[in-house]
């Protein structure tokens, strides 16, 4: 009878301590990245392993979830986030990361800024993008806040991985794109964390693929590091030395769109040079 009671008595106590670890147990950090082609890891032959996001992720000891699509503008990404599986992932967010803009300018528009950035020096569509891109900033912001108010954002400034006549349009782009994003975070103190990659990702030889737009496996260190710090210096994040678990390797190919791209900025600097001499 004794050795019943005992028993019992064991069993309740094993349960208990059980239950008590059960209720200890701290969900990890749950982190997700949002955006374009640079958050996806399109510079990268593994992008699942050893994009920037899965670094930070690595490091912290983050659960990791990245609903980033190549190509995808501030438009396309508040469409992204009107499906059921990324408004779950905002509802249950710790921390958001996003990488977003670099494609508001690119896609449908790179010819005729090259014109104007090159031939006539003229940037009203450059500032027509860039407020533009400060409303649906504004709109993403509002929508994440509506689903999650205490998550924390990180967004990311837009970097320049072209040189010669394509870079200096390239940077008049990103310059006012990334002086919006700054005078939002200015405007709605707390809202934002901006995590400043363009100030870190300066190596045009190394830290971009071969392509010559998306970063490259060191490339993509050099941006873990960065929102590593941003969260550290926020008070959110443990650690600012990015663990590697799997190292990345740069995708291969040829930049074909910057090939072609350069042809256009150098024949656009030709015909800048001849309106200069017949237009006065």
């Amino acid at each position: 009878m004794k050795q019943r009671v005992l028993s019992v008595f064991l069993c309740i106590a094993l349960l208990l301590s059980l239950l008590s670890l059960t209720a200890g147990a701290v969900e990890p950090t749950r982190y997700v990245v949002l955006g374009d082609s640079i958050a996806y890891g399109s510079g990268l032959s593994n992008p699942k392993e050893a994009v920037y996001g899965k670094i930070v992720a690595d490091t912290n000891g983050y659960a990791y979830e990245n609903y980033a699509v190549p190509g995808h503008t501030t438009a396309n990404l508040l469409r992204r986030m009107e499906t059921e599986a990324v408004r779950a992932a905002i509802q249950s967010a710790d921390i958001i990361s996003i990488s977003i803009g670099g494609n508001n300018f690119l896609l449908g528009n790179i010819n005729g800024l090259l014109y104007d950035g090159i031939v006539t020096q003229n940037y009203a569509r450059f500032d027509e993008i860039a407020a533009g891109f400060y409303e649906d900033l504004g709109t993403i912001i509002n929508e994440i806040r509506a689903l999650n108010a205490d998550t924390a954002i990180v967004l990311q400034t837009l970097y320049n991985p072209q040189t010669g006549y394509v870079g200096d349009v390239y940077q008049r782009g990103a310059d006012r794109l990334n002086a919006k994003l700054w005078a939002f975070a200015e405007a709605n103190p707390g809202e934002i964390l901006v995590a400043d990659v363009a100030q870190a990702l300066t190596d045009s030889e190394k830290d971009f693929a071969k392509d010559r737009i998306h970063p490259s496996a060191q490339g993509n260190e050099k941006i873990a590091r960065v929102v590593l710090q941003t969260l550290f210096d926020n008070g959110i994040g443990s650690e600012t030395e990015p663990v590697i678990q799997t190292p990345g390797a740069d995708a291969r190919g040829t930049g074909i769109f910057t090939i072609f791209v350069n042809l256009y900025g150098r024949f656009f600097h030709l015909l800048s040079v001849i309106r200069r001499v017949f237009v006065r």
